[in-house]
């Protein structure tokens, strides 16, 4: 009976872990895809409406420029530092909202492309809120979100995130890190994800309005079987989708069960998947599935 008892109590425990690791609602109504067109490979494969006049015009008090307040809460302020990190590859800038000291529950890092700095995905009101969104996720729930400045997206950029990424995890070892790549961005990714050091650190990708690299697979990332992301807009002048896709299914037919995912948002540009995409669904969904 004892070791029934220990038994049932060690499965409780683990049921308290597994649904800590999930992060609760914040604005979910308001950030909720405004309709499903199609869905494809049990779930994974997601086609979103997706409508200018109403997913910009209909969202923004100015198009592109500023949300309505509806979309905002300021609350990540009181967390928000602008630091510069010291690490084995040089000092990296980098904007930090969230739980700075160690034992962070999740570490959400963004990114940017071409063009961004880190002032980019700390920006409450541009990209309909949505990077205000992922802040109050990660400041809610114990979380840590980080958006840096690295050099380029070559190899002196890659060390800079790699040491960024080597701090963090040593200050919350036992904390999930997600990073997120927008556009050109992804091209660090996908270097990061060919790091066998940085795979140890990384517990899954997700790729916004970005290129591919034949190269992921096989690499110690996809040997870990970390989850994979991609959000894209169909109209993507930059990143053409049919080879996007084709690189989801590549994944896919790789390795049986591969966890990975593909939101295409019909009629969407460049920038759609920064606007649109599912911040709490996509990060909840890694929390259940990453190594």
């Amino acid at each position: 009976m004892r070791s029934l008892f220990l038994g049932a109590l060690a499965f409780v425990c683990l049921a308290s872990t597994a649904s800590a690791l999930q992060l609760e609602p914040y604005k979910d109504d308001l950030f909720a895809y405004p309709g499903i067109l199609k869905t494809g490979d049990s779930g994974d494969y997601v086609v979103i409406d997706y409508n200018e006049m109403r997913d910009i015009n209909g969202r923004d008090e100015v198009p592109e420029r500023r949300v309505k307040q509806n979309y905002v809460s300021l609350q990540p302020k009181r967390s928000q530092k602008d630091l510069v990190v010291t690490t084995d590859k040089g000092p990296v800038k980098v904007i930090a909202v969230g739980k700075l000291d160690p034992g962070a529950a999740v570490i959400t890092i963004y990114l940017h492309g071409q063009g961004g700095n880190r002032q980019q995905g700390m920006n409450d009101f541009t990209f309909g809120g949505n990077f205000n969104r992922v802040k109050n996720l990660m400041d809610r729930n114990g979380g840590l979100y980080l958006t840096p400045d690295f050099s380029d997206f070559g190899d002196k950029g890659e060390a800079e995130v790699t040491g960024l990424i080597n701090y963090f995890k040593s200050q919350s070892p036992r904390a999930k890190l997600f990073v997120a790549c927008g556009s050109m961005g992804g091209s660090l990714c996908w270097r990061l994800a060919q790091d066998a050091q940085s795979a140890k650190n990384i517990s899954g990708l997700i790729i916004l309005g970005s290129l591919w690299d034949d190269h992921f697979i096989g690499s110690p990332s996809f040997k870990r079987r970390i989850p994979v992301f991609f959000g894209h807009g169909s109209r993507d002048p930059v990143f053409a989708i049919d080879k996007q896709e084709a690189f989801y299914q590549q994944i896919r037919t790789s390795a049986k069960g591969y966890p990975v995912r593909f939101h295409r948002f019909e009629s969407g540009n460049h920038g759609t998947p920064i606007r649109m995409t599912d911040w709490r669904g996509v990060l909840n969904w890694m929390l259940s599935v990453a190594p």
